[in-house]
């Protein structure tokens, strides 16, 4: 046996018993395996991480042939990776399967070179287990984020295309009223801000269906959108909300006018941040909202501020943008605008960033992609 490990030494210049030792101690303590296998299939000599893995003894190893320890499923790959050995070509970063005496499965990454003149073979292999194990935890991690994400596109679909029927039916309602027999100013004036505001859910409920519709698609439809227009659609809808709570609503675009940004998301992320303001306003203070654009380092930015609550920021920084995350007592507080805004932004190769006090308010700062 010893001869056979001598033979990787053959061509160097000292080859006097203190070399061969130094080979033989690096052989002995090498945490990978190493083993020098037969062309008949059988090992020749193995390192002691070999016998430790795959958990036999060194009799065992050498009684039965290699293959015999190798996944069912994996004997036929390796036993042609052999037959490339045996021409004398060598194997690189080779995986495959053992079975360990105990019936557990060990990934092996394997480097093998042929010596042909000895037909045996050394083989270098790294346990590369844990490193599957993590392959399989992540897929099966994004298989279930997969199937959730579907699930609630589906439940949204759903609500946004069944919600569009009543939306319609009452837009008929309105469509039947005569207001020329009603004299009440507020009265008609209210008619108009309800038929104005179910004319825009209806068109948002609309925007969703088909944003949804094209979910599967790689490309989301982006277009040079005016962020004045996009906003005033956004305020129409909710002028009552607006109105009754005080809001004061400061705009400047003037720095930046228009963004390449999908119309759907810049109109959700408009309302999702102006909503949670008022909704998280400082009780008996009215909300003001600023809400301006800038050039940056050759990036269009949005920025948006308000005096409400705002945020500890120690205890909410790793779950701002998250899914179903409640950080005041509210009745309406359902955990999903952040996490909406958060992922129009970033599906779209945009970023967003906040800064936050308690009881002084909270910045964003949404960085649309260049």
């Amino acid at each position: 046996m010893t001869d056979l490990w001598r033979i990787h030494d053959m061509n160097s210049p000292d080859t006097n018993s203190n070399n061969a030792f130094n080979l033989e101690l690096f052989f002995e303590l090498s945490p990978d395996l190493l083993c020098i296998a037969g062309y008949d299939g059988y090992f020749k000599r193995i390192n002691p991480t070999v016998s430790k893995i795959l958990g036999y003894t060194n009799e065992e190893l050498f009684a039965r042939p290699i293959n015999e320890f190798i996944h069912i499923d994996d004997r036929d790959i390796t036993a042609s990776n052999r037959e490339n050995l045996v021409q004398n070509n060598p194997l690189l970063n080779f995986e495959n399967r053992y079975i360990t005496k105990s019936g557990e499965i060990v990934w092996l990454s394997w480097t093998s070179m042929p010596i042909d003149s000895e037909k045996v073979v050394f083989a270098i292999a790294k346990n590369i287990t844990h490193k599957h194990k993590i392959d399989e935890d992540r897929n099966l991690m994004l298989a279930n984020l997969t199937r959730i994400n579907n699930d609630l596109k589906q439940l949204t679909y759903t609500t946004s295309h069944d919600l569009r029927t009543p939306v319609s039916n009452l837009l008929s309602v309105f469509s039947l009223l005569d207001t020329t027999k009603i004299k009440d100013k507020e009265v008609l004036e209210f008619i108009g801000i309800l038929r104005s505001a179910t004319e825009s859910l209806k068109t948002t409920l609309s925007n969703y269906v088909d944003v949804l519709s094209q979910g599967d698609v790689l490309n989301v439809h982006v277009e040079e959108l005016d962020l004045k227009q996009s906003l005033d659609v956004v305020l129409q809808s909710i002028n009552s909300l607006v109105r009754d709570s005080k809001a004061v609503i400061k705009v400047d675009f003037s720095h930046v006018q228009k963004v390449k940004f999908n119309r759907a998301y810049l109109e959700s992320v408009f309302l999702n941040l102006i909503t949670n303001s008022i909704k998280y306003g400082k009780p008996g203070v009215p909300p003001v909202i600023s809400i301006t654009s800038r050039h940056k380092s050759g990036v269009n930015q949005l920025i948006f501020t308000d005096n409400g609550l705002g945020f500890d920021m120690d205890k909410v920084k790793n779950r701002i943008f998250g899914f179903n995350q409640k950080f005041h007592d509210h009745a309406d507080s359902k955990g999903i605008g952040l996490y909406l805004v958060y992922n129009h932004i970033t599906s779209l190769g945009g970023k967003i960033t906040f800064d936050s006090r308690i009881n002084e308010g909270v910045k964003f700062v949404i960085s649309f992609r260049a």
